[in-house]
């Protein structure tokens, strides 16, 4: 009789099945490639142990020298079926190898006879000798299904009709048992390979006597805005990697810290009309390189340099690229190397974030248009810089708004598929009040570009508004996954939370965005808002005195029944609104907070034919609940678009 070992080993669920030679989990089978499946078959029976990386390339790939892309491309596959993001099962020993640490059992089963297969319409059939200590008896088992029949059917006898009549029994029982299963609703695995996630950071000069700053950030950005266009990949933008500056800066840390797989780390250095360029892309999970390059060109091909560093990060991802892809990748916005310089300039000071360089943003991208008058990436760039300078109350709505409409509309002229564009242009409908427009803008951005942070984050602002605050979580979660270090994003998913009524979890994220930049004045004003919805006044005054934000200082006094200092708030702040713009907004706040409703709703009114960026959320700004009984306010919803 023919013998079988049937070997599993067995860990949380899982099961290696190295008879059969897959992984199942819950009795699903995960599909894994073969050297996947001998990536783990080795981890796992060599489990407890350091192996280096040397050795386990040499047991999945013993006749040939595969490479270490290969190798981590098998371990990243082991990952995603196990879920093992914090490798808990699979530890990575920085440069000296792996540990595979589950706690499991092995299962060894021999069977003695011989093995009987059938396919009938779909349902395969095992039977099977085995030896059992009173007698042989027949065992049915399909592979592809769970056990459905008792382990002792009848007493066996080496005769060929009781084992036709047997079979054809089993077979009649699997096939009712195979329609009875497949009516009822299966899981299913996912086996979907998620995009690949990578940094880019800024260059760093190869001399530190000819440091060009618009250049070596200049040089990250434009390759992160062409990896961008490809779905098979999630790049952190520009303002998440703009920290790492510094020339002792460690990649790999860097990469850990921005939570992605890869990290491209690069020099530049221009000289005269040359520009030389190396690149690394670098492995997170144990610091190997992935591929390396030089570049010696004219400073006029610069944008071909870029174009073939990002195939070549594509090609080292084993992306695969189609027709489209290639385009997207490839796009330049445009072929004149002097407007690109002053839009690197610009770029560089939009994401500085402050009043004075968005200012300066917008002249660099003007001059850059003078240009190139077809420069849609320049138009964007201004839409972006006044929709940051309305917003922050640094120029009155109303002009920013007309200076909005004007380049975001020639944005979309030139280039109607650019999501940064139509982002531009949702917000630009805020201020319209045209909510369905504004929202099919932010839904366009999201099809056109997924992985774009800014336009999740204000999609959320726009449902947060809207009071659909299960959707508006869901956006600014996936804005947060996208660029994990984010200031704002990480503050917005607590006034989320708030929003949802949520406060234990708005104040613990809002605590997690203060560990991020503890000055960060935005998480300070929403964890006072948080604490003065909870009426806990002492906590929200302190938050918003460190937010700097006098209009709900001053209502925060006021509700607190401390209305002195509320006066002399409301004073200081209406005596700053003749030398510089302030917004009527936190005016009628202060007042909303004294409950002097007359002068509430004037300021309100001021607001309205201002419109202010921040009316979108009156509906759900908890300043404003005591005036909510007034027929002046269901006035205002309505007229604003937000009435029931």
């Amino acid at each position: 009789m023919q013998k079988i070992t049937h070997q599993i080993h067995s860990f949380d669920g899982f099961a290696l099945d190295l008879t059969r030679g897959c992984l199942l989990r819950e009795g699903v089978e995960i599909k894994l490639r073969p050297q996947t499946f001998e990536t783990l078959k080795f981890l796992v029976e060599n489990s407890g142990r350091l192996i280096s990386k040397d050795e386990l390339i040499k047991a999945v790939w013993p006749e040939w020298n595969a490479s270490d892309n290969q190798l981590a491309r098998c371990l990243s596959e082991v990952r995603q079926a196990l879920g093992d993001d914090e490798q808990h099962y699979i530890k990575t020993v920085p440069r000296r190898g792996y540990i595979f640490d589950a706690q499991g059992s092995e299962d060894n089963t021999t069977k003695t006879g011989h093995v009987y297969r059938e396919q009938i319409e779909g349902v395969k059939v095992v039977i099977e000798e085995e030896a059992y200590e009173q007698g042989e008896s027949l065992r049915a088992r399909s592979l592809s299904q769970p056990d459905i029949l008792p382990a002792h059917l009848h007493r066996w006898r080496p005769n060929p009709k009781v084992f036709a009549i047997t079979a054809l029994g089993v077979v009649l029982l699997s096939v009712v048992a195979y329609f009875l299963f497949s009516s009822r609703p299966k899981r299913v695995e996912s086996t979907a390979k998620q995009p690949e996630t990578i940094a880019v950071l800024p260059f760093k000069p190869m001399n530190q006597t000819s440091q060009d700053e618009f250049l070596e950030l200049g040089m990250a950005d434009a390759l992160i805005t062409k990896l961008s266009n490809l779905r098979q990949i999630v790049v952190r933008p520009t303002s998440a990697v703009r920290k790492y500056t510094a020339l002792e800066q460690d990649p790999v840390a860097a990469g850990r810290e921005l939570k992605v797989a890869s990290v491209l780390e690069g020099s530049v250095q221009r000289l005269d009309d040359r520009i030389r360029v190396t690149v690394q892309l670098v492995s997170v999970e144990d610091g190997s390189p992935l591929w390396a390059e030089k570049f010696d060109e004219k400073f006029a091909n610069i944008f071909a340099v870029q174009d073939s560093i990002s195939e070549k990060i594509a090609e080292r991802l084993a992306l695969k690229l189609t027709g489209e892809d290639m385009r997207r990748l490839t796009k330049r916005y445009t072929d004149n190397v002097e407007a690109y310089q002053l839009y690197l300039k610009g770029r560089y000071f939009w994401e500085m974030r402050t009043e004075e360089a968005m200012k300066k943003s917008v002249e660099y991208f003007e001059q850059a248009i003078q240009i190139d008058p077809n420069y849609a990436l320049a138009y964007a760039g201004i839409a972006h810089s006044y929709t940051a300078l309305r917003a922050r109350g640094y120029v009155p709505p109303l002009e920013g708004a007309q200076k909005m409409k004007e380049a975001v509309t020639k944005a979309l002229e030139m280039d109607d598929n650019l999501a940064e564009a139509h982002t531009a242009m949702g917000t630009y409908k805020i201020t319209e009040f045209d909510w369905p427009g504004a929202e099919r803008e932010f839904k366009r951005a999201i099809e056109l570009d997924p992985n774009y942070p800014t336009a999740h984050l204000w999609y959320g602002f726009f449902l947060e508004g809207m009071g659909r605050q299960d959707e508006n979580i869901a956006e600014r979660k996936r804005a947060l996954e996208l660029d994990p270090l984010n200031f704002e994003i990480n503050a917005s998913l607590g006034s989320a939370y708030l929003h949802a009524g949520q406060y234990d979890k708005a104040i613990e994220q809002e605590s997690k965005a203060l560990e991020l930049n503890p000055n960060f004045q935005a998480a300070h004003q929403y964890l006072g808002q948080i604490y003065l919805t909870k009426g806990m006044y002492v906590e929200a005054i302190s938050e918003f005195q460190k937010a700097w934000n006098k209009g709900s200082l001053g209502h925060a006094y006021g509700v607190s029944g401390r209305r002195a200092e509320a006066q002399k708030t409301l004073a200081e702040l209406i005596e700053t609104s003749k030398h510089r713009y302030i917004s009527p907004l936190d005016i009628a706040r202060i007042y909303a907070g004294l409950d002097e409703k007359d002068q509430a709703f004037q300021w309100l009114e001021k607001a309205y034919q201002e419109r202010v960026t921040y009316l979108m959320l009156l509906k759900v700004d908890e300043d404003f609940s005591s005036l909510h009984s007034d027929p002046r306010f269901q006035n205002l919803l309505q007229r604003v678009g937000l009435a029931p």
